[in-house]
């Protein structure tokens, strides 16, 4: 993937709003392999022939696997404007979750504490020792012995609506870390996103589907 490979959904001179595939960074890591972040700020630099370093703010990510809808900073005001909203909660993100089995809720809520551990996994664990961590959840469609879930995240947590549901027994499929050993992609997707735009304080809504294959094709 290459600058020239970004999907834009929305840019102004303090956010960029761009649709992230799955299995690219949102940001640099040890691995040293193309992210998101560093894919922006070529294209600001090329697009804006920008002088020098470009600023480009991290205010929230994806799992490295999880395709979907995020928002970038321009400005260091932005980026803290948005930092705020999330902290606040009013940066809405809305999920699509393949899941293994049928649950026996077709609507509902998990609430946990979630404690993330020093080897990358997360775990359920008590209130002492974790975070509190929620999240509703309504069943689309069954097929397959496979659920199509829509998920609203209330909590952000690492890993959370992976390890929520694969603690109930009903992994997401494609998940190799919390689930079974499959070669394929996770089966998640960020597929809605919404904020008040850090200078208008417009409110934003932007929606991306996951890109089609035969599992997500097959919940059409």
């Amino acid at each position: 993937m290459t600058k020239n490979d970004l999907e834009i959904l929305y840019e102004d001179n303090h956010i960029i709003v761009v649709y992230k595939p799955a299995n690219i960074l949102s940001q640099s890591d040890i691995t040293q392999d193309k992210d998101m972040l560093t894919l922006l700020k070529e294209y600001v630099k090329e697009k804006y022939n920008k002088p020098g370093n470009v600023f480009m703010g991290l205010v929230h990510r994806l799992d490295r696997p999880v395709q979907g809808v995020m928002v970038y900073a321009r400005t260091s005001k932005a980026a803290s404007r948005l930092s705020e909203q999330i902290r606040k909660n009013e940066l809405s993100k809305h999920y699509l979750a393949v899941i293994n089995g049928i649950l026996p809720e077709k609507k509902g809520e998990f609430r946990d504490y979630l404690l993330k551990k020093d080897d990358g996994n997360t775990i359920v664990t008590d209130k002492e020792h974790g975070k509190e961590s929620i999240l509703e959840y309504e069943v689309l469609s069954e097929k397959n012995n496979m659920s199509l879930v829509r998920i609203k995240l209330i909590t952000g947590r690492h890993h959370q609506i992976r390890v929520q549901f694969a603690s109930r027994g009903y992994p997401l499929v494609g998940d190799n870390r919390y689930g079974k050993c499959e070669n394929r992609n996770i089966y998640l997707c960020s597929y809605q996103l919404s904020f008040y735009h850090p200078t208008t304080k417009e409110l934003l809504k932007f929606e991306r589907m996951p890109e089609k294959d035969d599992i997500w094709q097959l919940f059409d």
